[in-house]
C-alpha cells in the first residue's frame, strides 16, 4: 500500500491541506483493512493506539502495542501494522512532512535538531510507552494538537507547530544513548527498502525472482536467502500476500468486477486468485465483497 492510496482511503478524515502538511486519520485493524503492509515513505508518521491491541513493525522489529502506546516512524523507516490474533485495534495515524518545522537552510533548529532527528543521527525511542519518563508530556502534546485540529480556531496552525516543537524537544532532551547500528544492518535495511518500494510501485505487473535478483545485484539464490532471512517468508509468498491486500481494498472500495480486480492486483489467473484469496480470508472474493 503506497502512501497516496493510504491517504486517499481516508481523505474525508484529513484535518489539514497541502499548505500545512500535518494530517490525521482514524483507522482500525481489521475494520478498515486487515493490515498495512511493510512500506516506507518520506514523511514522519506517528501511530497512536486508542483501543485494543495490534502489532507494529519498525525496521523489521515487531512489537505488540496496546492502548496508550505511541509509535514514532522516522522518514524512510520500514514499518507495517497488522492485527494481533484475537484482537482488534483502533489507532490514530498522524503523517507530517518534516518541512513543516523547517524555515530554511540557515534555520538553527532545523540544522542542529530537526534534520538530524529525522534522519536518525539523533537517537530516539521508536515505541513510546508509559514506562518512558517523558511519556506523559509527549502524549499530552498529541492530545492538545488533536483538540486544536478538531476545533480549527483562527491561527490554530501556530499552536500546532509550537506543540510539535515541544514534542521533539521532549524526545531529544530525554533521549537514551543507543548503540550505533552496524553498517551491515544499515545496508540490509536499505536493500530491503529498495525491494519493497519496487513491489509497492509494480505489484500489478509481472514480477519474477530473476527481476528482483537483477534489481539487488544478487544472484537468484542469494536474493531468495536474503529476503527469507529478513522477512521470514519467501518473496513469492510476500508478493502474493501484498497483492491480496490490494485486491481486498479494491473489493471494498471499487465497483470493478472480481476478474478486473484480480488483473489490477497482478493476478493473471482468476482461479488461482480465487483459491489463494479464500485461503487468506476464509471465503471467495465475491462472498467477501457481499459481506
Amino acid at each position: 500500500m503506497n502512501l497516496n492510496e493510504y491517504q486517499n482511503y481516508h481523505e474525508t478524515k484529513t484535518h489539514t491541506d497541502e499548505q500545512f502538511p500535518y494530517n490525521t486519520y482514524l483507522c482500525s485493524i481489521p475494520g478498515d483493512f486487515p493490515q498495512v503492509p511493510l512500506h516506507w515513505h518520506a514523511e514522519l508518521e506517528l501511530i497512536v493506539i486508542k483501543k485494543g491491541r495490534g502489532i507494529v513493525s519498525a525496521d523489521l522489529e515487531k512489537r505488540s502495542v496496546t492502548s496508550g502506546d505511541i509509535v514514532l516512524i522516522r522518514p524512510g523507516q520500514l514499518h507495517s501494522i497488522e492485527q494481533e490474533h484475537g484482537y482488534s485495534m483502533e489507532y490514530e495515524n498522524i503523517i507530517m512532512k518534516p518541512e513543516l518545522l523547517i524555515s530554511g537552510s540557515n534555520d538553527l533548529c532545523a540544522v542542529r535538531f530537526i534534520c538530524p532527528f529525522m534522519n536518525g543521527d539523533i537517537p530516539s525511542e521508536t515505541f513510546l510507552t508509559p514506562a518512558l519518563p517523558c511519556y506523559k508530556d509527549v502524549s499530552e502534546c498529541i492530545r492538545r494538537i488533536d483538540l486544536l485540529c478538531d476545533a480549527r480556531t483562527e491561527g490554530y496552525q501556530l499552536a500546532v507547530k509550537g506543540l510539535l516543537f515541544q514534542f521533539f524537544y521532549l524526545l531529544i532532551s530525554h533521549r537514551q544513548k543507543k548503540e550505533t547500528t552496524p553498517v551491515s544492518q544499515t545496508k540490509s535495511l536499505e536493500k530491503m527498502k529498495t525491494i519493497l518500494k519496487y513491489v509497492e510501485e509494480n505489484y500489478a505487473e509481472r514480477l519474477t525472482i530473476d527481476d528482483m535478483a537483477a534489481l539487488t545485484y544478487y544472484s537468484k539464490s542469494h536474493f531468495m536467502k536474503f529476503f527469507k532471512r529478513h522477512m521470514g517468508t519467501g518473496f513469492i509468498d510476500y508478493l502474493n500476500d501484498y497483492r491480496l491486500t490490494m485486491a481486498e481494498r479494491l473489493l471494498r472500495t471499487s465497483g470493478s468486477s472480481v476478474l478486473e480486480i484480480a488483473e489490477q492486483s497482478g493476478f493473471d489467473n482468476l482461479s488461482y486468485f480465487n483459491r489463494i484469496f479464500k485461503r487468506k480470508y476464509g471465503m471467495s472474493p465475491g462472498k467477501w465483497r457481499a459481506q
